[in-house]
């Protein structure tokens, strides 16, 4: 099997954070006007208490015809989920993959020693695989001076025998 590269090869470092106690609207419009889907959120100490998500964001629309009341606004702590799902720095490309295919996350938070350090999305792995690019041999080498040819009847207009 191939080396992958780690995630701290492709991760984001200079990461748009919130607190708790960040007003919700104040994060909606940093969401809007950085063009993130979400973001880490961290307490006073700089440690990672949840994530915020559109999705989290929805809830302010969804949860007042729910309570049938008007829907409030309040902080990003109302709303922010505290179930993180984080993955370690020392984890590769490969396995943030497939993270994201059996979780449905967009993003992970990158942790180093129980510390945020960064955060890898599904874009940053497909930058990744960009870059890794295949290596592709249209021949084996175990087929070097044998190589197949494609007999007469299957061949096409389109067809060449090398």
């Amino acid at each position: 099997m191939a080396d992958y590269p780690l995630v701290t090869d492709y991760m984001a470092t200079k990461l748009v954070t919130f607190t708790p106690d960040t007003d919700i609207r104040v994060a909606i419009n940093t969401i809007l006007k950085r063009q993130i889907s979400g973001a880490p959120v961290l307490n006073e100490k700089r440690e990672l208490v949840g994530m915020l998500s559109e999705v989290d964001c929805l809830k302010i629309l969804v949860k007042g015809p729910y309570d049938e009341a008007p829907a409030e606004f309040g902080t990003v702590g109302n709303f922010m989920s505290t179930t993180v799902h984080t993955i370690s720095a020392d984890q590769t490309i490969l396995y943030a993959a497939y993270e994201f295919v059996n979780s449905g996350y967009k993003r992970l938070p990158v942790v180093k020693d129980g510390k945020l350090i960064g955060q890898i999305s599904r874009s940053d792995v497909l930058r990744a695989i960009q870059k890794m690019g295949p290596d592709i041999k249209m021949v084996p080498d175990s087929w070097k001076g044998r190589v197949p040819t494609i007999p007469n009847h299957k061949r096409g207009r389109h067809t060449e025998n090398s």
